[in-house]
């Protein structure tokens, strides 16, 4: 069955039964995502305690009950049921390397993610792994043999089918088998026998008797149930709206678009290569450079026709319903209305037999079978006698459904959201007004009987043990499994909350304090209700609470401590409010809140508990997370001693564990954005206008930022220990000092180095190139001279008495802040600035001194501002991966450890870059986007549902339009209506009651049943429910402004989108999307007339719909992070083979944990494409980026900045492979969506414009090819400046077209400053410089010999000889892809024997410098040990990570001497 899939996604023809498999897909066997590692899988039952195979035998259930068996094939594409059974690439497939694996358990290491220390460790062990694959045959495999059987099928009515399978599957994978397969799809209700002896579902294959290659299995259909009926009928349902989009645009069921295949025409691996001069090849209008507002509509194509073949007009269920007692027990099941597209209406039966037609109509009730009744088990069979359409119609839709790639027909693991839409079609659908009003909450079918225990299911799941490789994907894969089904439970039950679906727990209170249970979640709404939050900032602070709640438990997961439990959390914002999701504690709802918290305060500090289990727990954890235990004292002055903060609770459910809850303060405070008394902020802090006072006291520092805070000190405290020991020795040995001395300036040169580079940079404005070379030939030079120093020390350790290296370290630990007096320590006290809490404070110089913890924060804060900004703005100097949204950009500013609060600042500061233009405006639309966000919540919370649409609509023609703005509703109508005090939804009496036990409990669940809503000014809530009308234009942006100013202290210096747009050259579509996303608003896919002077351009008919903003975290596969850093690491040592291997198996892990799609495959399979490609192999190149373009369309959506890139790297391969008319269309899309989201104005544009130039320059269209190119200089000159390479390959690029066209002049001038370019940068003697010498050469010997004719042609007055031909010779398909691959950072080059040598030599060398840094590590640990054992000192926890920040260790550079892969 491998195969079959294999084949299916090599060719997505599906009918790969013929066997064609051609090297491409041979190949696809090899490396595909479906060799999944099974290797322990001989019970899959995921932790939820499901045992599956108790009711398996009975349950003949086709789809696999989701939860229970985890192990579903890829031909499972999509099974019959209201949910798609996720495919989970399990073709259990394993490859020999997985089997050592797992036998030999070789582990590689994991790093914590605190340490970050992914040193050479993980690079041996990984080569480790591949020694002990090359010795597989020795090992005993016998548990995991995996042995391939063909099997042959055979089905009443269609022909013997032969497949190739796998002897780890279960029975029940041939049945997703058949259910996908054209000619058996319509069947669900079977079994499959052997022998007349019938299969179970849950054995596997390799379990069954007389099972041997070449057996024929029959499959027999069985008599229908009631339940079995439904599922037919859904099955068959499915199949008839299969290419129907609407799902993926209503946000249904984790279906999502992709639009590859629309653009490409079909599938790109089937295509012939196209002759260059077949190829229609003009960009459309807006694809052109210089467009303005890009249109809306070309980003959804195909909009037409994506539904394919309508079969039926009508399918549902009758009213008829259900079987009256005489009938029922004559066997009828239900019964069904069909209208057919010939307008025939039918009354349809269901009974044990199958369907036949009764003779019931719409007014009278006959069930006799009608004559003749034609009675047929599948109900396709019945509809395609009566139908002749309907038979025509299926098969043009079940051709189209098998020719689609396997990646277009699965589930993505979360919801992706469209912004936009087009009109849907609303169709009679019953079972969908099933789904949606039945209370069962879509998963019953599955677990008879039970809602779900999600606290349960996620807790047991975290239990599973975790020694060898295979039981960790095993267990990661039921935690990522069980974690998206409670995320999409989350999601459906906060919005059945905010749309007043589900009873509150204390319905009697004001709607603001309700709480909900749903489906065993426990909902809070985001308000601050019992002035828990009243001295952190009332609503402000209850908003972010959650959020900052839950990325304590992501750290928390992370560490994974054994035993630790948190709860699973979802933070959703929908209609303007922000609903917390949680699992339930066990027992937490029977108990007052004081009795279950067992550790930690639930009244900020007044009253505080320990507990000795929870200390040890969290002390570990407080390691990875560098958190410093201390001690507090309680109400009684009592000191407790705390390893978290003061806000994180303990509380021991029922089931005994050890849960913690209200993360929110893991971290420690951000001084910058408090205003505290007894703290004075550095001289350059308060210059910049620091301390700022934030609107909520509950700022933290990110975890990113302290890691590298930690880094920094580090390599700071070797610096100067080295310095220290040098000095010493030069006082030991003064005889031999002379050697000593040379080194000695060297150091103390790098030391005031170190101290200026401290000093904010203000030589930012000095050329790049100086700045950037200047350091690393000094860090070199300091570098040795600390190696030697450090030996010579060892050497002398021994002599020198112990009593002076203590000295030494001592020294540097005073130097650098260190906690502790002898040893490098590093922690935080979260609580240290929290008001109310009563620190004990220690002796000065100790780790429990009050005033070193405080400097700690302190100095940790003013490291954000001084060091990592400037580090953010530096490393996008280079433009290597520019931020295309304001999504990428929050993403990159966090992983410097950067809060969003400091946007402001980075924008202040990119303000006065002109080179850094680009990411200046996006982060000024991010700026704008996130303070209109806080407007609409506020706004959207008084807004009554019946006008949504139009508020919506109205506050939108505020933000982006100019033109007049007259709200839906008249204002009559609206006074008209009593001012009713709307307290939210549900418009309660608010009546004051006490709350009841359950509701206080509840309340602990979410730190006092606070939870975080809008900031939602209390007026709100008292002014008219028509509030919306009010607003205009230039009171949205006046809020704008001055949300701007206070939240970000910046000053957005525009009163309209007009201004904004001319200031900072916003493109209002880029705001429209970029807002939309934000806060989940769906408009109609129209063209908008931003400028429209005479009606709204908004109307209410607009707004097609509102979708949830989801948070949470996402759960990580950490072997095959493991196996993906290590291929990284090889492939920057040049050795790309190897890198290809460990990467591919680092994809057969994910496929393993997450299934077949997820954003982390994505990022694979870009890698394997790109490899396969620098390997020579541009097939397989194009057919692995292939499904890396549909995964990234899917998983991230299809306007995503990755999603563009992705299209850019497949139009590369493709050109490759010879489609040339294919790759412009892939180029043009990339354009579009990059303009569309951030403008024309952006160094990523250059890129793409140089491509499209180039592949327009090979096919002849010179004009055309010369408009991109001229763009793409302008865009190079104003982003790299007019010296860098790449300005000189755009002027080499116009020379090239110029002369094409016969402009040799203007060829001329372009290829001198390439020359000139070349020779400054490169020297005389490069082959780039010779290369472009030559050019010119050429050019001029052509412009001379037109000049001659032309004189000729003047002094003569009429033509002597006929004039001939110039000679432009079109360049060949060879030189122009050459041509395309150096621009777009790949380099093959084509080594000889002797630099193979000289780069064996340098990656040595290489490796010595990096053993000899760890070999300073080393000795200084030597020290370090020592002089705390004289000290009788504990022994001591030396940070692990590696001092390799000191020298970058990359060896590709642009320098030409090994292959570059920059892959962005």
């Amino acid at each position: 069955m491998a195969l079959e899939i294999d084949a299916k996604n090599a060719a997505a023809t599906g009918d790969a039964s013929t066997g064609a498999t051609g090297k491409a897909k041979a190949k696809e066997t090899k490396n595909n995502n479906n060799n999944v590692p099974a290797a322990g899988e001989k019970n899959l039952v995921n932790g939820g305690s499901t045992a599956a195979k108790k009711k398996g035998k009975k349950n003949r259930n086709k789809s696999p009950p989701q939860d229970a068996v985890s192990v579903e094939s890829v031909a499972a594409l999509s099974n019959g049921h209201a949910e798609k059974a996720a495919v989970n690439g399990d073709a259990a497939n394993s490859d020999d390397n997985a089997n050592v694996l797992a036998d030999k358990e070789v582990e590689v290491k994991k790093p914590s993610a605190a340490e970050g220390a992914e040193g050479e460790g993980t690079v041996a062990e990984g080569d480790a792994v591949a020694a002990e694959a090359a010795a597989a045959d020795d090992v005993d495999l016998d548990a995991l043999h995996d042995v391939g059987i063909t099997v042959n099928i055979s089905s009443p009515g269609s022909d013997v089918l032969s497949v190739q399978l796998s002897s780890m599957e279960l029975v029940q994978e041939i049945h997703q088998l058949l259910m996908d397969r054209e000619e058996t799809c319509h069947r669900t209700c079977f079994s499959l026998q052997l022998d007349n002896v019938t299969l179970d579902n849950f054995a596997e294959l390799k379990t069954i008797e007389n099972l041997d290659q070449g057996s024929t299995i029959r499959v027999v259909e069985e008599p229908y149930t009631m339940r079995e009926a439904r599922i037919h009928v859904r099955h068959v349902r499915d199949l008839l709206k299969n290419l129907d989009p609407a799902d993926a645009y209503n946000g249904i069921d984790c279906t999502s678009l992709t639009y590859l295949n629309t653009i490409t025409q079909g599938d790109l691996l089937d295509k012939k290569r196209t002759r260059p001069d077949s190829v229609d090849c003009t960009p459309p209008e807006y694809v052109t450079p210089g467009v303005r507002e890009p249109p809306l509509l070309p980003l959804h194509p195909n909009i037409k026709n994506a539904k394919g073949p309508q079969a039926l007009k009508v399918l549902t269920t009758s009213a008829w319903n259900p079987p009256p007692g005489p009938r029922k027990l004559h066997g009828d099941l239900m019964y069904l209305y069909v209208v057919t597209m010939e307008d025939k209406r039918f009354h349809i039966s269901a009974c044990s037999k199958g369907f036949y037609i009764n003779q019931s109509t719409d007014d009278s009730f006959n069930p006799k079978p009608d004559n003749p009744s034609h009675l047929s088990h599948s109900l396709i069979d019945l509809l395609s006698h009566i139908s002749p359409s309907f038979r025509r119609a299926f098969q043009a839709i079940q051709k189209r459904r098998t020719m689609r790639h396997a990646f277009e027909r699965v589930a993505t693991p979360y919801q992706v959201y469209q912004w936009s839409a087009p009109q849907l079609e609303h169709t009679v659908d019953a079972i969908r007004a099933e789904d949606a009003f039945s209370s069962k909450l879509g998963y019953e079918e599955h677990i008879p009987g039970q809602t779900r225990d999600w606290n349960e299911e996620l807790q047991t799941t975290r239990e599973l043990p975790r020694k060898t490789l295979p039981e960790r994907l095993l267990r990661e894969r039921a935690i990522f499994k069980v974690h998206g089904d409670f995320v999409t439970a989350a999601t459906r039950g906060a919005m059945a909350v905010i749309d007043g679906n589900v009873l509150a727990i204390n319905p009697g209170e004001d709607a603001k304090m309700q709480m909900f249970i749903w489906n065993n979640i426990f909902f809070s709404l985001g308000f601050d209700v019992r002035d828990h939050y009243k001295e952190l900032g009332g609503d402000h602070a209850a908003f972010v609470a959650p959020r900052y709640d839950l990325h304590g438990v992501r750290v928390y997961n992370a560490v994974d401590v054994e035993g630790l439990y948190t709860l699973g959390t979802v933070v959703i914002d929908y209609r303007g409010y922000r609903v917390t999701a949680q699992s339930i504690i066990p027992g937490i709802l029977e108990r007052e809140q004081e009795q279950s918290v067992v550790y930690g305060s639930i009244d900020f500090g007044k009253t505080v508990l320990s507990h000795p289990k929870y200390l040890e727990l969290l002390r570990l954890a407080g390691k990875h997370l560098k958190i410093l235990p201390h001690s507090v004292l309680n109400e009684r002055d009592e000191p407790v001693e705390l390893c978290s903060s003061v806000e994180c609770k303990g509380i021991i459910g029922n089931d005994g564990r050890h849960y913690i809850l209200d993360l929110l303060r893991t971290f420690p405070p951000d001084v910058n954005f408090l205003k505290l008394q007894d703290v004075q902020l550095s001289k350059e802090l308060t210059d910049m206008g620091f301390p700022i006072e934030h609107r909520h006291k509950l700022c933290c520092l990110r975890q990113e930022l302290l890691e590298a805070f930690i880094e920094d000190r580090y390599v700071t405290f070797i610096r100067i220990a080295a310095v220290h020991l040098q000095q010493l020795n030069a006082k030991k040995q003064a005889a031999t000092t002379a050697s000593a001395e040379k080194e000695l300036p060297a150091i103390a040169e790098k030391q005031e180095e170190q101290a200026e580079e401290v000093k904010p940079e203000e030589e930012k404005e000095k050329p790049q190139q100086q700045e950037e070379s200047a350091p690393s030939a000094s860090e070199t030079k300091s570098a040795e001279a600390m190696v030697n120093a450090i030996r010579e020390a060892q050497s002398n350790v021994a002599v020198s008495n112990e009593v002076q290296a203590a000295e030494v370290v001592k020294r540097a630990c005073a130097a650098v802040g260190s906690l502790k007096e002898k040893e490098f320590d590093f922690r935080f006290n979260p609580d240290v600035f929290s008001p109310g809490i009563r620190h004990i404070d220690g002796p000065d110089g100790g780790v429990q001194s009050l005033a070193k913890q405080k400097r700690l924060v302190q100095d940790a804060a003013e490291f954000l501002v001084l060091k990592q900004i400037p580090a953010f703005i530096k490393e996008h100097m280079a433009h290597s991966s520019p931020p295309i949204d304001g999504q990428s950009l929050t993403e990159s500013l966090h992983s410097h450890g950067i809060n969003i609060r400091y946007l402001g600042k980075v924008i202040k500061m990119l303000g006065q870059m002109p080179r850094m233009d680009y990411l200046h405006r996006i982060a000024v639309l991010e700026l704008i986007v996130r303070a209109t966000k806080h407007i609409y919540y506020t706004y959207m919370q008084s807004t009554e549902p019946l006008h949504l649409s139009a508020a919506i609509s109205h506050f939108l023609n505020c933000l982006v339009t100019t033109g007049p703005v007259n709200p839906a509703v008249s204002s009559e109508e609206a006074h008209k209506k009593q001012t009713r005090t709307n307290g939210g939804k549900h418009n309660k009496h608010n009546k004051a009651t006490k709350g009841s036990k359950p509701q206080q409990a509840a309340a602990t669940q979410n730190g006092n049943g606070t939870a975080a809503g809008g900031s939602a000014s209390s007026s709100g809530s008292s002014g008219s429910s028509s509030d919306w009308t009010l607003m205009t234009p230039r009171s949205l942006w006046q809020q704008i402004r001055k949300e701007a100013k206070t939240y970000w202290n910046w000053d957005l210096d525009c009163d309209s989108i007009e201004t904004a747009a001319s200031k900072y050259g916003l493109l209002r579509i880029s705001l429209l999307r970029a807002f939309c996303l934000k806060v989940g608003i769906q408009v109609l896919l129209r063209e908008y007339n931003f400028e429209s002077k005479h009606k709204p351009t908004f109307g209410d008919d607009d707004i097609v719909n509102v979708f949830p903003v989801v948070k949470h975290i996402s759960p990580r596969a950490t072997d095959a992070y493991n196996f993906y850093t290590t291929g990284q690491t090889k492939i920057q040592q040049g050795m790309l083979k190897e890198g290809y291997e460990l990467i591919s198996e680092a994809l057969n892990l994910l496929n393993n944990v997450f299934g077949a799609m997820h954003q982390e495959n994505g990022s694979c399979l870009r890698m394997l494409a790109r490899l396969s490609y620098l390997l020579g192999d541009a097939q397989d190149a194009l057919a692995i980026q292939q499904r890396a373009v549909i995964m990234s369309e899917r998983v991230n959506g299809i306007d995503n900045p990755s999603t563009i890139l992705e299209y850019a790297h497949l139009s590369l391969y493709s050109f490759a492979n010879g489609h040339v008319g294919m790759s412009l269309k892939l180029l043009y899309r990339a354009r579009y969506l990059l303009v569309l989201i951030c403008g024309e104005d952006h160094p990523e544009v250059a890129l793409i414009d140089s491509n499209i130039s180039l592949i327009l320059h090979a096919l002849g269209e010179y004009e055309l090819s010369l408009r991109f190119i001229e763009h793409a200089l302008k865009l190079n000159l104003k982003y790299f400046g007019n010296k860098a390479m790449h300005v000189a390959v755009s002027y080499h690029l116009m020379a090239r077209t110029q002369s094409c066209m016969g402009d040799f002049r203007s060829a001329l001038n372009n290829e001198k400053e390439t020359y000139s370019i070349y020779k400054s940068q490169l020297g005389e003697k490069h082959e780039k410089t010779r290369e472009s010498a030559e050019c010119l050469r050429l050019l001029t010997h052509e412009a001379v010999a037109l000049q001659r004719k032309m004189n000729d042609i003047y002094s003569n007055g009429k033509l002597t000889s006929d004039l001939p031909p110039i000679h432009i010779t079109p360049p060949s398909m060879g030189s122009v892809l050459e041509m395309l691959n150096t621009i777009n950072g790949i380099l093959f080059v084509h080594i000889s024997q002797k630099d193979i040598v000289k780069v064996r030599s340098e990656i040595e060398k290489h490796l010595k410098t990096n053993t000899e840094e760890n070999e300073i590590t080393d000795a200084l640990k030597t020290i370090v040990a020592s002089a705390n054992n004289n000290d009788n000192a504990p022994e001591t926890e030396q940070p692990k990570g590696d001092v390799n920040a000191a020298t970058p260790t990359q060896l590709t550079n642009g320098s030409e001497d090994a292959t570059t892969t920059d892959s962005s």
